[in-house]
């Protein structure tokens, strides 16, 4: 991770600033009920995962819970429509993913618009995406990788978090730079993606740091 430790507990105190709170006097309330924060993936997912560790420290420091709900489904799409249709009083947060940014072009019939719908209050951590794959596959490099993907066109498959995540365009970059046309596997997170590929359901895996860590 870029942050440090301490840095991203401070970044994340921000999330409680929400600006729909109007007054200093208000926010020094807030909290005053528990916060749900909508993941858009299951459980094990790097989403999912972050927003737990920061949802336990924000809890700890506000003295009210911060809870965790999965919504999976739709590349994030449903976490976010869950948070856009929320009221706007700070209690309902998104933590939001990669694909939210892609998913305008992947979808074209959104019932939301998320950068007008929704407000940024804070950025939390980058995760570098890294290749994995499944022990059967007999390469330790990636131009092994290569060379065996394109040996065995149409056999090899890779695994994402679901359409339009970071694992998924991952995947795809490396497809189209290097002509490895690896099958594309969707899931509904990284747990589930992750558990297919050890298990060697699917060969190849691009998920983030924090998916390979759980």
């Amino acid at each position: 991770m870029k942050c440090s430790r301490r840095k991203l507990l401070h970044l994340t105190a921000a999330v409680a600033a929400s600006p729909v709170l109007s007054s200093i006097a208000a926010a020094q309330t807030y909290p005053s009920r528990p916060v749900r924060i909508i993941v858009g993936f299951a459980a094990g997912s790097t989403t999912d995962v972050l927003a737990r560790l920061i949802g336990q420290w924000l809890s700890l420091r506000f003295g009210q819970q911060f809870i965790v709900e999965n919504r999976p489904g739709a590349g994030g799409n449903v976490g976010a429509e869950t948070v856009v249709n929320a009221p706007p009083d700070g209690y309902t947060l998104l933590m939001v993913p990669p694909a939210v940014a892609a998913n305008p072009t992947l979808y074209e019939h959104l019932s939301f618009n998320f950068l007008r719908d929704t407000t940024p209050v804070a950025g939390v951590v980058r995760v570098p995406n890294v290749a994995e794959v499944n022990p059967s596959v007999p390469v330790k490099t990636i131009p092994e990788l290569i060379a065996y993907a394109k040996a065995n066109a149409g056999k090899v498959s890779f695994a994402s978090a679901g359409i339009g995540t970071a694992s998924h365009l991952a995947g795809q970059l490396f497809n189209a730079m290097t002509g490895a046309n690896l099958q594309h596997v969707p899931y509904r997170g990284d747990g589930p993606a992750m558990a297919d590929l050890i298990a060697g359901q699917v060969q190849v895996g691009f998920a983030t740091m924090t998916a390979n860590l759980c």
